[in-house]
């Protein structure tokens, strides 16, 4: 079921900054292209992203792990109809799978066919997302038992001087954006909940954090 009042509102968001956020987003949205790389994938895995956006880290994703097949969801209509223009250019169309699902409750098997997969990422999503600890305990439920789930966001900037800080989380707020102070705490007790391992880490003095469950 998808959240009517959080689509609207990220489509209100993003309906025109999505034609300029991968243009933009490349100067702080730090992190990603280093998760990607890590994902570790082989030919015939399958990797979903919750929160895909303009499907840029799926198309990246798609050219560094031949064979990969790839799935995305995002809840903003507007962020998908992107998404689906940018992966068509990209010659993609085949292995990219794009679909409308709310973070914090999707049925993965009636989106794609797939109940679960290999790889599920979250790419400075979390801190959008207002039920954020649902959103990752359901990320985990369609994680294999020997997949992973990854996770970039944003950190809180506790490293940073406060006159680069405050700032900087009020022009985030400006756009529904929100750093999870608690992820690391979450990703622990849920890996532990669940038998699993997890690593966390901050980034850049805490610009950006870094979480993985396996």
């Amino acid at each position: 079921m998808i959240e009517r009042d959080h689509a609207s509102r990220m489509d209100r968001i993003y309906g025109g900054q999505r034609h300029i956020y991968d243009l933009t987003r490349k100067y702080y949205l730090f992190g990603r292209d280093r998760l990607i790389d890590g994902l570790d994938l082989h030919a015939g895995g399958t990797l979903l992203e919750i929160g895909c956006g303009t499907g840029r880290n799926l198309i990246r994703a798609a050219r560094a792990w031949p064979g990969v097949r790839l799935y995305g969801i995002d809840i903003s209509a507007a962020m998908l109809t992107t998404a689906r223009a940018n992966v068509a250019a990209a010659g993609l169309s085949d292995r990219i799978v794009l679909a409308q699902g709310d973070a914090a409750g999707f049925d993965s098997q009636m989106l794609f066919g797939l109940a679960r997969f290999d790889r599920v990422m979250f790419s400075y999503t979390l801190s959008m997302i207002p039920p954020w600890r649902e959103a990752l305990a359901q990320g985990l439920a369609v994680t294999r038992d020997m997949g992973r789930l990854v996770v970039v966001d944003f950190g809180t900037q506790s490293g940073w001087p406060a006159i680069w800080r405050k700032p900087f989380l009020a022009w985030l707020a400006h756009f529904d954006v929100t750093p999870r102070a608690e992820l690391a705490g979450e990703v622990a007790r849920l890996a532990t909940s669940l038998g699993r391992t997890c690593d966390t880490r901050m980034l850049w003095r805490d610009y950006s954090q870094m979480a993985w469950v396996a």
